[in-house]
């Protein structure tokens, strides 16, 4: 099997292809690099590497120091770029490195269901989810969300709620204040 066998899914067309292509990895494909994150469209580049090398393609991979032997501005073009080859590089050196952050793990307060377990200066993990000019909302694990006024952001001037927050974040926050009867929990953004 290899990357090019794709193209024979039905429904599945050019452009879906192209655009998907570098991301499947074909495991014991004839062409080593149907293993990794290079583009078949610079599949003819790294094949030009490795021949003016002496060597195979399969030599090429997970070999940094062969790698460093090539003088990459040789193999720019019109359509191929110092920064593309410096990335196709990059993956022969190490085929198959995931480059995403590891996710991180977030879990809310166990022990709070309901805005009854909740007491001032609890600190809490939350996360932001809605952002107002006076301040924003956040999510604490319970059917109500708790706010932070602007001027619980900071203990200096904020004149832009953006500047110290982000929709998503988790962040960590102090109970100020649970007025249950009116459903509000006051917060103030801890550091």
């Amino acid at each position: 099997m290899s990357r090019e066998d794709i193209k024979k899914v039905p429904r599945l067309g050019g452009k879906a292809f192209e655009q998907g292509a570098a991301f499947l990895r074909i495991k014991a494909a004839k062409n080593p690099l149907d293993d990794s994150a290079v583009h078949p469209e610079s599949y003819g580049i790294v094949e030009k590497m490795a021949k003016d090398l002496g060597k195979s393609v399969q030599d090429l991979i997970g070999n940094k120091a062969l790698l460093q032997k090539l003088n990459l501005k040789n193999y720019c073009t019109d359509s191929v770029g110092l920064l593309t080859l410096e990335d196709i590089v990059k993956e022969l050196e190490k085929p198959g490195l995931d480059i995403r952050q590891q996710a991180k793990v977030f879990t809310f307060n166990q022990n709070i269901k309901t805005i009854n377990d909740l007491r001032e200066g609890q600190l809490l993990p939350g996360i932001v989810n809605n952002i107002t000019n006076f301040g924003c909302f956040v999510d604490v694990g319970i059917k109500e969300s708790g706010l932070i006024h602007i001027s619980n952001l900071s203990d200096t001037f904020v004149k832009d709620v953006n500047e110290h927050v982000h929709l998503h974040q988790q962040i960590i926050v102090k109970v100020l204040e649970v007025d249950v009867p009116r459903k509000r929990i006051q917060l103030k953004l801890h550091k």
